[in-house]
């Protein structure tokens, strides 16, 4: 399909629950935010996060991982038991400067705007650039006291799509300052459910919920969006029913792609 110009073939994704979904680019294998574990509950500062659902697959189900794209290591609903133990496994880890520090091993932190280059299977490169994320409203120096360092990633190569996976962000001002760098988007991984907490910044979103989604994708002009971290756990407000209505409503409904959950 043909949105901007020419047409762009697609690369597939697949969602696999929560925030974690599977797609290969370039000849690498990337993964999102691993969240393998069971259902149940995590105690974590100020309550407790329950998960109720398990993956669509496990790691052994996966084959080859590459790199994961990891948003941040601090919370339960992105990096789980399963998540954090498959991480030994996998060359590279890409995540938060501050989550590369406790990780250790393989993992790399990327700051706003910083690339890293990786060599193709099938020769050149793909640059992988971390772009800015905030994990709940307002100005980030408020914001990341209280929940956390988060990034986003752009992936670019010569030839292929323009990729942005947005981690748990809350703010369409970051989405602007990407999509003026990097726009538009050929598929944009859209972290949504519109999670909230009474406890937290009086229950406001912490990650765009499906009207945002779709605003999101008008300023990133994307030409598909693959939405996720919008099931799986208790705290998600807004699930597919809720992105579908949106999107429907917002006159996008032929490129929400809700991914392939084989």
């Amino acid at each position: 399909m043909a949105i901007f110009g020419a047409p762009i073939e697609q690369i597939p994704v697949r969602v696999l629950g929560g925030p974690t979904a599977l797609f290969e680019y370039g000849g690498l294998r990337f993964l999102t935010d691993p969240t393998f574990d069971a259902p149940g509950d995590y105690h974590v500062p100020g309550g407790r996060l329950t998960k109720t659902a398990p993956p669509s697959a496990t790691p052994a189900d996966l084959g080859r991982i590459d790199v994961v794209l990891l948003s941040h290591d601090e919370h339960p609903d992105n990096l789980d038991h399963a998540g954090r133990a498959l991480l030994a496994d996998v060359p590279l880890t890409l995540t938060t400067p501050g989550g590369g520090q406790r990780l250790g091993g393989t993992a790399r932190g990327l700051a706003d705007w910083e690339s890293i280059e990786l060599d193709r299977r099938d020769g050149g490169t793909i640059t992988v650039t971390g772009v800015p994320a905030v994990h709940g409203p307002g100005p980030r120096e408020e914001v990341e006291p209280i929940t956390g360092q988060v990034v986003g990633f752009v992936l670019t190569g010569e030839g292929l799509p323009t990729v942005y996976v947005s981690g748990d962000n809350a703010s369409l001002d970051a989405v602007r300052q990407i999509a003026g760098r990097f726009g538009p988007v050929d598929t944009a991984v859209l972290f949504a459910g519109g999670p909230r907490f009474s406890v937290l910044f009086d229950g406001r979103l912490i990650v765009l919920d499906s009207a945002q989604a779709v605003e999101a994708a008008r300023i990133l002009g994307a030409r598909r969006v693959v939405p996720v971290h919008y099931d799986s756990w208790a705290h998600f407000t807004e699930g597919r029913d809720d992105l579908v209505a949106a999107f429907t409503a917002g006159g996008l409904l032929d490129r929400l792609d809700l991914g392939d959950r084989a």
